[in-house]
């Protein structure tokens, strides 16, 4: 026959435990039917640790609303005989046979009325298990007790499983978004030292309490970043991070094959992180603050090798450390950061290595020049840029001045911006005309098939026996210069011709025009021009007046102070900047010539 009031209440019980967020919130829908059972007089619940430390007792009669309510912290050795394995144990026992020792709810059952007790144990994970005993008289259907004790505790068992479940899902959820997020902060910057810094504060103090970082060197660990959510433990931490032996010997050891290592209790004594033996007042007048109860150190391991260690420690109960995967995640994606951090640090040195390679590392010292020249890597990514330039002076004491910008960037951009400098200056040093010059160097691209173009520029200055200068100008394709006079006024120097590398048979003709004393010339790349703002206008709108401004000023100010600008200007577009400026001065220098009036370069650029 059905019992109903039983099915009812059980119905009850796991509408309740798919709701509850603990298992003692299950006590009233758990106990209560217990009690309505024939014979069942008191239901006495306990609760206890893997140690066999009693956590908690719940005791309530029969007829009463008010349960008796012990929390403790109880080390009981004697309870490990009741301590149950992979199934729950369901026992028949008599009250005056209960052990106290073994029994901790003794007391209350001996209180109810009859002899008997029915008790079952189960497990509830791997961390502890949990006791629901009833005391029973000679009236009750003891196989009956038996079923709904172990239904109830089936209820039990599977509402901890699922909150369990749930806790790890949402844990798991809050790790991934930490995750996410720490990969966006680390990922956010190429910066080696800023992201090293980014490494050891991702965690702290959602992971960890303190963090260090220590890279790999071949003469053993060497110390780069700490943080602590306490400013005077992060002191400490800082100089255990760059001073202490212990720490040393450990990180060294740390293999390539080894996952996270947990330390703590007596695997911390004698490392910085032991707590002293007898706490002082001084000790927290200096700020120590609580010592650590467990240290994680997880290697930084990235494509194939170990670049440091990122070790953790932690002032918080056991409960809250992250696992093992979680810290191995962690610890991979910091290393990947910190990787691409190094190798495009790496990339970085060499590109502007070959890049000032391809470049003249000084340019001619003449009294009768002010010759000064800028360089400005526009592409995020540094690949090497097809900007070139050279002054040369020639057998007959002219100046040829050059400046090119083969398309697009890379290896192959590099190789043929050397081939088209050291072209153009061997054959200009040898007093070649540079009409002919380009016309070789066309020749000679055409003649290794060279599936990129290129711009170029060369303007000859030869001075005059009346202290003016001729300016012949030939040009392949490339953006004019532009002439500042002596008055402040700017002029464009006019000049065609086809691109190089394009076709066979190409001549380059030259146009002239004359310098006097105080003019400059400025010769540029597009990547000056094409620099673009946020509402669409272009630097080249500008240029001129922005030129005009630095009247007066030598040749190394106006070409920082341009490329400046253009950068400044710059809302969109990645090209590099290239300036090569020549002011003629005369045989020596004009004492007439008017200071840099920088209150013109403010006023344009307003």
């Amino acid at each position: 026959m059905v019992d109903d009031p039983w099915s009812s209440a059980l119905h009850r019980l796991w509408q309740a435990a798919s709701r509850a967020e603990e298992v003692a919130a299950l006590a009233d829908d758990v106990y209560a039917p217990l009690l309505a059972t024939p014979g069942v007089h008191r239901v006495v619940g306990t609760r206890w640790d893997g140690r066999h430390v009693l956590r908690y007792m719940r005791a309530l009669s029969a007829g009463s609303d008010t349960p008796v309510i012990v929390a403790t912290t109880r080390s009981m050795p004697g309870a490990a005989v009741r301590e149950p394995g992979g199934e729950p144990v369901v026992d028949r026992l008599e009250v005056a046979g209960l052990d106290d020792v073994v029994w901790p709810e003794a007391a209350f059952l001996r209180e109810a009325p009859g002899g008997s007790v029915v008790s079952c144990t189960f497990r509830l994970d791997q961390r502890g298990w949990a006791a629901l005993a009833l005391a029973v008289d000679a009236s009750a259907d003891l196989a009956a007790v038996e079923s709904r004790l172990t239904q109830a505790v089936d209820v039990i068992v599977a509402c901890h499983t699922g909150i369990l479940q749930r806790g790890r899902e949402a844990r798991r959820g809050a790790d991934d978004a930490l995750l996410a997020e720490a990969s966006l902060q680390m990922d956010s910057s190429l910066d080696v030292e800023d992201t090293l810094r980014r490494v050891a504060r991702i965690a702290v103090p959602a992971v960890a309490d303190g963090a260090l970082v220590h890279l790999a060197r071949t003469e053993g660990p060497e110390f780069v970043a700490a943080t602590h959510v306490a400013v005077q433990q992060q002191r400490a931490l800082e100089a255990a991070g760059r001073d202490d032996p212990w720490l040393a010997a450990l990180l060294a050891r740390r293999g390539e094959d080894e996952d996270t290592v947990f330390l703590s209790g007596a695997a911390l004594d004698g490392s910085p992180f032991a707590a002293p033996a007898s706490p002082t007042a001084a000790d927290a007048d200096a700020g120590e603050g609580p010592h650590p109860t467990v240290v994680t150190i997880s290697p930084l391991r990235a494509r194939g090798r170990v670049l440091g260690t990122i070790t953790f420690v932690y002032q918080r109960p056991e409960a809250r450390l992250p696992d093992s995967a979680f810290l191995r995640s962690l610890a991979t994606r910091a290393a990947l950061a910190i990787d691409n951090a190094l190798l495009y640090e790496l990339r970085r040195t060499a590109v502007l290595s070959l890049q000032e390679h391809l470049l003249p590392s000084q340019l001619p010292v003449t009294d009768r020049w002010d010759l000064s020249a800028s360089y400005a890597v526009g592409d995020p990514m540094l690949d090497v840029g097809g900007d070139f330039y050279d002054a040369v002076l020639r057998p007959d004491g002219s100046i040829a001045l050059l400046i090119g910008d083969v398309c697009g960037r890379g290896a192959e951009a590099a190789a043929l911006t050397g081939l088209a400098r050291h072209t153009l200056r061997t054959l200009l040093e040898e007093g070649t005309d540079a009409g002919t010059a380009l016309s070789r160097l066309n020749r000679a691209l055409r003649q290794e098939r060279a599936s990129r173009f290129l711009t170029a520029v060369v303007a000859t200055l030869t001075p005059r026996a009346d202290g003016t200068v001729r300016l012949s100008t030939c040009s392949a394709g490339h953006p004019p210069p532009l002439v500042l006079r002596g008055d402040g006024t700017v002029s464009e120097v006019l000049s065609g011709g086809l691109l190089l590398g394009v076709l066979d048979d190409v001549s380059y003709e030259s146009r002239e025009e004359h310098l006097t004393a105080d003019d400059t010339l400025v010769l540029f790349t597009d990547g000056l021009t094409e620099s673009r703002e946020a509402g669409g206008t272009f630097f080249e709108s500008v240029l001129p007046a922005r030129l005009a401004a630095l009247r007066g000023s030598d040749a190394a100010h106006i070409a920082e102070s341009l490329a400046r600008q253009a950068r400044a200007f710059r809302d969109s577009g990645q090209d590099d900047i290239a300036l090569l400026v020549a002011r003629w001065t005369g045989l020596l220098p004009d004492p007439g010539l008017l200071p840099p009036d920088h209150r013109l370069e403010q006023a344009a650029l307003r």
